[in-house]
């Protein structure tokens, strides 16, 4: 059973990626906010009764499926009233990124010149717009794999696949990001 401490440890170390993977995924942050706070509650409401070893995995099915479940409610949504995206003004269309700006500041104070730090940037809002292009299946398959740092087992059980899908999805996404940053001559 996880204590209390190896609870909140976990849930403030998975915080961040998991803002940035639901962001990529329903591209709206006061969305991606709601679905990772109702699943972290989640995970300490049902689970904290399991291992420490075992939240990881859980964690991750319990934001997948709370991101399924925000896909369904739009859909729902959408057809049953009229859709006033288009009326929308630009305000939320801003390049500012809160959670980049306090990473970079926890790990270059100092460490890098402005040229640098922006060029640095310009090409970090390049890839997370090339990352969130990316069909969601393969965004999912290539931010757990990648981001999150599972292995193909843990990525299949999360996203309820096998794992040659696992593969196949990781593979797509890795060959059309890399086409897409070559174009842009982004280069390893």
């Amino acid at each position: 059973m996880a204590t209390d401490q190896e609870l909140s440890d976990f849930l403030r170390s998975v915080e961040r990626r998991a803002f940035k993977r639901t962001a990529f995924a329903v591209r709206d942050d006061e969305a991606a906010l709601d679905i990772v706070q109702d699943s972290m509650i989640r995970l300490a409401e049902k689970y904290a009764d399991r291992p420490a070893a075992e939240l990881p995995l859980l964690f991750q099915r319990i934001l997948s499926n709370a991101t399924m479940d925000w896909f369904r409610r739009q859909r729902v949504r959408n057809a049953v009233m009229q859709n006033f995206s288009d009326f929308e003004t630009e305000a939320e269309a801003g390049d500012f990124d809160l959670l980049e700006t306090l990473h970079l500041s926890e790990d270059s104070i100092g460490t890098e010149s402005a040229a640098d730090s922006v060029g640095r940037a310009q090409i970090l809002l390049q890839i997370e717009h090339e990352v969130s292009q990316l069909p969601q299946r393969q965004r999912e398959a290539f931010l757990l794999r990648y981001w999150e740092e599972f292995d193909v087992t843990e990525t299949a059980a999360v996203m309820g696949c096998s794992e040659g899908s696992v593969k196949t999805h990781c593979s797509r996404a890795v060959h059309a990001l890399a086409k897409a940053l070559k174009a842009k001559g982004i280069t390893p």
